[in-house]
């Protein structure tokens, strides 16, 4: 009884034992046919921790965001803009004050392959549900200029359905 009670006090005490988590499955918008990967993204301490597992995709710096609505048709336009519950209407990165749509930037090696862990300090997985994931073809500047921070391209898509 009494190891039942302190791993119920560790859990109680922690976010350890409730992590909240979520997959999406990530296609091209070129063809939805073509799965690149998966995405998990997993409630931590210190916000929304993401894990890639995606390949397929060009070497480089990508841009990653949330996007309104669960929709990848029309080649990712089908999700809307970006994520802005505040209605902030600024673009500004993933640790300021902006809208939350903004995620860190992915890093993808020379064999297309994708894989280190990110932090959204102000998102929780809660947030996801019934919105887009999208990557973008290539960097993110997180500025208002060139519009949208200059991402291009969405060549990416997966959906967060509740």
């Amino acid at each position: 009884m009494k190891i039942h009670l302190s791993t119920l006090s560790l859990c109680l005490i922690s976010s350890f034992c409730f992590a909240a988590e979520l997959t999406t499955n990530v296609y091209s918008t070129k063809d939805p046919d073509i799965q690149i990967g998966s995405i998990r993204f997993e409630d931590g301490e210190k916000g929304l921790m993401i894990y890639p597992n995606l390949s397929k995709l060009s070497p480089g710096i990508h841009g990653m965001h949330i996007h309104e609505l669960a929709n990848c048709d029309q080649g990712g336009d089908a999700a809307g803009p970006h994520f802005d519950p505040q209605q902030t209407k600024t673009h500004q990165g993933p640790y300021q004050q902006g809208h939350l749509g903004d995620l860190p930037a992915l890093s993808v090696n020379q064999e297309g392959i994708a894989n280190l862990p990110l932090l959204a300090p102000h998102l929780t997985s809660k947030d996801l549900e019934n919105h887009a994931l999208i990557i973008h073809e290539q960097g993110d500047n997180y500025s208002d200029k060139p519009e949208l921070g200059g991402g291009g391209k969405r060549i990416a898509c997966g959906t967060f359905k509740g």
